[in-house]
């Protein structure tokens, strides 16, 4: 029959849920401290518990070691000889020699010191009985029952350890009361000076895929599978499911007949917002199912290697598509694992046109280099805009269509002066002749520089050139000038006259 110590010792280690034989080794070191302090000696000690009597023999022990070897510790050890001259010729090299101790004489202060001693062993012990306990059992759900609320924090009881809940994993829609039972996440186990600190949670994206196991038989039996889950606690989940079986519809599946197992989800989660997407392997379709309830209109991949996407919607999708405070797409952006950039119709349609205009950069020329247009087609062209050549050049007859006051006749006129000014001649067309003497052609230019300055000036002074010198300014060039604002007026209303026409200006 086991001692009453004993039976303490076994009610206490099932109340700890830790091995009796802990206790008993606590109890012993225990009682071997105190001795050791009581005899002031520094001499190897250990302790025996008796468990049928209760009785705990102290006894200190030295080692015999040989002649051959060195006597490196006079205290725990001794020498053959000498132990054979004390005990006898039956000592042998490598025993003990026992010498116990009487423990009868120890005070209160010796006492105390073991009862520190055994609740510390026993602290110990039930730290790595919790420990070892949980911190395997990373991300399970698990019943809990509420213990207590600690202000922002609740404290729920797992059984075998208590365990934290911070505020930030617990859903803002929940609150509970003392003692309800609940389901938590374990998120993890923490070693801290006071112990194994356990953490759970309201707010992992686990819990879903625990309820949905609970509530979807196709789930349980791996008939669907859910892929990817992305949650906000309180606001929406977004699950991607997918069926191994053709014939089973893996959304239809998880919603259940008239939405009852998705109801009931959501009545354990508080009225939390979920949706059920099917899932696709193409990242392409993958995300337009991830944006609902957004239409999307086109999505392209921008950066394979660091998973990045670009999604167009319609400019009335946009708003629906972000989400409320970009909820929508930040949570399906979680689903996919990938970086979403989601512009709509119009913004994409200014960013190319600035991507357009940036690659035809460079040095442009104004359109007054295009002298074939005429100053009627040339103010037309400018108040719509249009001021350089590269511009001019790019646009299409539509565009040019557009612009009041040019017609059929003046756009075949456009075209054959910017084909000119290019270089680009067709059959039958006349070419400008060259100069003949270098000479001349040095001349010419002298005179061109002249006239452009001397025009200048008369802008400058805000004097208008008589029409009879730039006449005879024009009969010193080769190629046409610019002529002056009272001549341009005269010009104006004559060309307003004739017909148009697709060769040159008169």
């Amino acid at each position: 029959m086991s001692s009453a110590l004993y039976q303490s010792i076994e009610m206490l280690s099932r109340e700890k849920n830790i091995d009796p034989e802990i206790v008993v080794h606590a109890v012993e070191e225990a009682i071997v401290l105190a001795t050791r302090k009581y005899y002031k000696s520094q001499q190897a000690m250990r302790g025996e518990l008796d468990k049928e009597t209760g009785e705990i023999h102290v006894y200190a022990f030295r080692s015999v070691i040989g002649a051959d070897e060195e006597l490196t510790d006079p205290v725990n050890q001794i020498m053959l000889a000498e132990a054979q001259a004390e005990l006898g010729q039956e000592v042998e090299v490598g025993t003990e020699l026992r010498t116990y101790l009487d423990t009868r004489p120890l005070g209160r202060i010796a006492a105390q010191l073991a009862k520190q001693v055994i609740f510390q062993k026993v602290r110990d012990a039930e730290r790595d009985t919790v420990f070892n306990e949980y911190a395997h059992r990373e991300k399970e759900v698990l019943s809990a029952a509420v213990k207590r609320i600690e202000g922002p924090d609740m404290v729920v009881d797992l059984g075998k350890a208590e365990a934290r809940m911070p505020r930030r994993e617990q859903s803002r829609l929940e609150s509970f009361t003392v003692g309800e039972r609940i389901r938590v996440v374990l998120l993890k186990v923490d070693r801290t000076a006071k112990g194994p600190q356990v953490l759970v949670s309201r707010a992992a994206p686990e819990l879903v895929q625990n309820l949905f196991q609970s509530e979807v038989p196709e789930i349980y039996d791996n008939t669907v599978v859910i892929r990817a889950i992305a949650r906000e606690a309180g606001e929406r989940t977004k699950i991607a499911v997918m069926s191994r079986d053709k014939d089973v519809d893996p959304v239809g599946a998880c919603v259940g007949m008239k939405g009852m197992r998705v109801q009931s989800i959501i009545r354990e989660l508080r009225g939390e917002k979920i949706d059920i997407i099917e899932y696709s392997e193409e990242i392409t379709t993958f995300a337009e199912k991830a944006l609902q309830p957004a239409k999307v209109s086109r999505v392209s991949i921008t950066d394979l290697v660091n998973k990045q996407l670009e999604v167009i919607v319609d400019d009335t999708q946009l708003s629906l598509a972000i989400g409320k405070k970009g909820q929508n797409v930040r949570l399906a952006a979680k689903l996919l694992g990938w970086k979403i950039d989601i512009k709509s119709e119009e913004e994409k349609r200014q960013e190319v046109e600035q991507q357009m205009s940036s690659l035809s950069g460079g040095p442009s020329t104004p359109i007054e280099q295009v002298t074939e247009l005429g100053d009627s087609i040339l103010q037309k062209l400018v108040a719509a805009g249009v001021t350089t050549v590269e511009a001019l050049a790019d646009m299409t007859p539509e565009q040019l269509e557009e612009i009041p006051g040019i017609g059929e006749k003046t756009l075949e006129r456009i075209g054959v002066a910017v084909r000119h000014y290019f270089g680009e001649y067709a059959e039958g067309e006349e070419r400008p002749e060259p100069a003949e003497e270098p000479a001349a052609a040095t001349e010419s230019t002298e005179a061109e520089t002249e006239a452009k300055e001397a025009a200048e000036e008369a802008a400058a002074e805000e004097t208008e050139m008589p029409a009879k010198a730039v006449a005879e300014t024009a009969e010193e060039t080769v190629a046409p000038l610019e002529v002056s604002t009272e001549n341009a007026a005269e010009n104006a209303s004559e060309e307003a006259e004739k017909p148009e026409t697709g060769g040159q200006d008169a």
